[in-house]
């Protein structure tokens, strides 16, 4: 007895260092710890869009039992601050960016030194919202659509100015081969951000403004701006009474809407872009989420990463004749 119990013993601790060995083996990438919290980071500062799409994600995901979830906000460089920290993290599904597409649409065409590869340094998991943008002008202005603008600033080419909250924006690009197409100059003003621009707009200094329709609906409704059309193919659903730019014959403004997507550092494992995408789907299809986004603005319009990837490529081949044609190169 005594030594059929010795071997046992030995038998026993013979066997724990290949038990080690196996707990100790590294999970792989697509492992991560659960306890993690998720970072989805923001490359504008609080307050703005982009920002409060995220906290509103950010909520969603924390009520469908996703864990913490936190939203840091990384502002420079038009996002690309919060890009290239991205494209640095861990390829483990718990770093997602929430950005932009003129990143990967149009920044690739008009910087000479972009700072990364946007078709290999993040991956697409999720289309989230389109933002519709619109050409809007002073309330007491002559001319209530774009045809008419473009006839007033024919007979007015000194007065014909556009108000923009990011130089080599959509809007500034479109308008620019509007110009060109319509044999008049429309000369650009930049400003540090919408309100700036807007007070300007609103007071007659410049002639037209462009911005997203988020930020201008308040004005809009009471009554201090008008909208002279809005991007893209179809009307804004917030405001059905306003024709697209494209028409009303402008179709350079047919890729001006752009949209936020869901953004994971490149070489993430196609499972953890599968996971990550299911997710924030998931967490758009919430009705009180979509409703409080489309009131900033914004149309829920969740999409797959594949049908991002795609997007991209249609749309960057959309503004390269466009950029092409403009000479805009941007400069850091």
């Amino acid at each position: 007895m005594i030594q059929a119990s010795r071997r046992k013993l030995v038998l026993h601790l013979l066997a724990l260092p290949a038990c080690a060995a196996v707990l100790a083996l590294p999970r792989p990438a697509s492992a991560a710890d659960p306890g993690e919290p998720i970072r989805i980071i923001v490359g504008y500062a609080p307050g703005g869009a982009a920002d409060s799409l995220a906290r509103l994600y950010a909520e969603q995901l924390r009520q469908d039992g996703q864990g913490t979830v936190i939203v840091e906000n990384r502002p420079g460089a038009s996002a690309r601050l919060a890009l290239d920290y991205v494209k640095r993290a861990k390829p483990d599904g718990k770093t997602v960016f929430i950005g932009p597409s003129p990143l990967f649409t149009i920044f690739p065409l008009t910087y000479k030194k972009l700072g990364y590869d946007p078709d290999k340094d993040l991956v697409p998991a999720a289309v989230l919202t389109d933002v519709p943008t619109v050409v809007a002008a002073g309330a007491q202005q002559p001319y209530k659509n774009m045809k008419e603008y473009v006839e007033w600033a024919r007979r007015n080419p000194a007065g014909a100015s556009l108000g923009l909250a990011t130089i080599g924006s959509a809007g500034h690009l479109g308008t620019v081969a509007l110009g060109k197409s319509a044999g008049i100059a429309i000369t650009p003003a930049a400003y540090r951000g919408a309100s700036p621009m807007l007070v300007d707009v609103i007071s007659g200094n410049v002639s037209i403004g462009w911005d997203a329709v988020a930020s201008m609906m308040t004005l809009y409704k009471g009554g201090k701006l008008q909208f002279l059309g809005v991007s893209g193919t179809h009307r804004a659903k917030a405001l059905p009474e306003v024709p697209t730019l494209k028409e009303q014959g402008f179709s350079q403004y047919e890729y001006a809407t752009s949209w936020y997507g869901a953004f994971l550092p490149g070489g993430t494992p196609p499972d953890v872009v599968a996971r990550v995408e299911k997710m924030f789907v998931a967490a758009s299809g919430n009705a009180a989420t979509a409703a409080k986004l489309e009131a900033l603005g914004l149309e829920v319009a969740p999409r797959s990463g594949q049908e991002a990837r795609h997007r991209i490529q249609v749309e960057r081949a959309a503004w390269k004749p466009i950029v092409e044609a403009t000479g805009f190169v941007a400069e850091d």
